[in-house]
């Protein structure tokens, strides 16, 4: 039996295009999934790999939609091994019911593993450099730095609780209590110095 395994990375995306074409490669039977590819703990996906018997074959409509990693593609191809069954990827034409489709989907596995740590590699690379100069990732900061010192001022002077500051600022008052929580323990630790 031929059983087809198709999934895309988020919800907005859909498995329509790939169970068409799975249904068209003579697929008896589809798993679907929305999960990133980089996850291991994907349910459909070991739904289908519990299901799997002697002489069945896994069809995929491209290899990065049964995962993204080689291990991940490794591990797979092991327990494929190990209950009898077979790997088909329709666009790549890997076929792992013959050597030659063995040997292709390895080095099929090996690119895609490179690629994704160049991908990798490389955005941490663009991190470093805005980190050099003087960017920050992430979120900008709700308050500007006088805000920030007005707060400080309000809630250490007692003119207002954190959760006025917060009310007053429209920011929610967890802001405040991190903010705090950075500014006030420096405070004291320089008041009992002296």
């Amino acid at each position: 039996m031929q059983i087809g395994y198709a999934r895309v990375s988020t919800d907005d995306q859909d498995t329509a295009v790939q169970v068409a074409a799975l249904k068209k490669a003579g697929c008896e039977r589809i798993y679907r999934e929305k999960a990133s590819g980089g996850r291991w703990d994907r349910p459909e996906l070991h739904r289908l790999l519990d299901q799997l018997r002697k002489g069945d074959v896994l069809v995929v409509w491209k290899l990065d939609r049964l995962s993204r990693s080689l291990r991940d593609v490794l591990t797979i191809m092991e327990r494929l091994g190990e209950s009898g069954s077979g790997f088909r990827s329709l666009t790549e034409a890997i076929d792992t019911t013959t050597p030659a489709g063995r040997m292709m989907m390895q080095m099929v596995g090996a690119f895609a593993e490179f690629e994704r740590a160049m991908l990798k590699e490389r955005t941490k690379a663009g991190l470093d450099a805005a980190r050099e100069e003087g960017r920050i990732g992430g979120r900008r900061p709700k308050l500007t730095l006088q805000q920030q010192v007005e707060i400080r001022k309000m809630v250490s002077k007692g003119d207002k609780t954190a959760a006025d500051a917060a009310r007053l600022f429209k920011i929610h008052p967890a802001t405040v209590s991190r903010l705090l929580a950075r500014t006030l323990p420096s405070a004291r630790k320089a008041k009992h110095a002296k």
